[in-house]
């Protein structure tokens, strides 16, 4: 079984929040490539049950299923380990064997995720 993903897609708007947080937080590009490859894949691909990724609730589509990573290991956020409060909102495509990246964002500075941009990308 393959444990890495076909393809990993931004969203513009994703970019916008990458490049505003990585002037705080400048580990923050590796961290994500961390997760991707370890956390996110193992959960998809490996099927290794991670509590700290949950798939959003109550968005009005069945497809792409779309998830919320809580527990994200930011290095610069030192001695906080994966509750960093780091959040990365996602879609995962099944079929395609794809990832797309919607929404990173710092606990301290916005409490839930983007509801609006998820329908606005994904609802028909």
């Amino acid at each position: 079984m393959k444990t890495t993903f076909e393809e990993v897609a931004r969203t513009p708007e994703f970019d916008r929040d990458l490049k505003r947080l990585l002037k705080k937080y400048r580990t923050l590009e590796e961290d994500l490539q961390v997760l991707i490859k370890s956390g996110i894949a193992a959960f998809h691909k490996l099927e290794i049950d991670n509590p700290g990724i949950v798939q959003i609730p109550g968005l009005g589509f069945s497809e792409p299923r779309v998830y919320k990573v809580r527990s994200f290991a930011c290095r610069s956020l030192k001695g906080t380990g994966g509750r960093s409060g780091m959040r990365l909102i996602y879609a995962y495509f099944e079929s395609e064997d794809r990832i797309e990246l919607i929404e990173l964002y710092y606990k301290g500075s916005k409490e839930n995720e983007d509801r609006q941009r998820i329908a606005r990308l994904y609802s028909v």
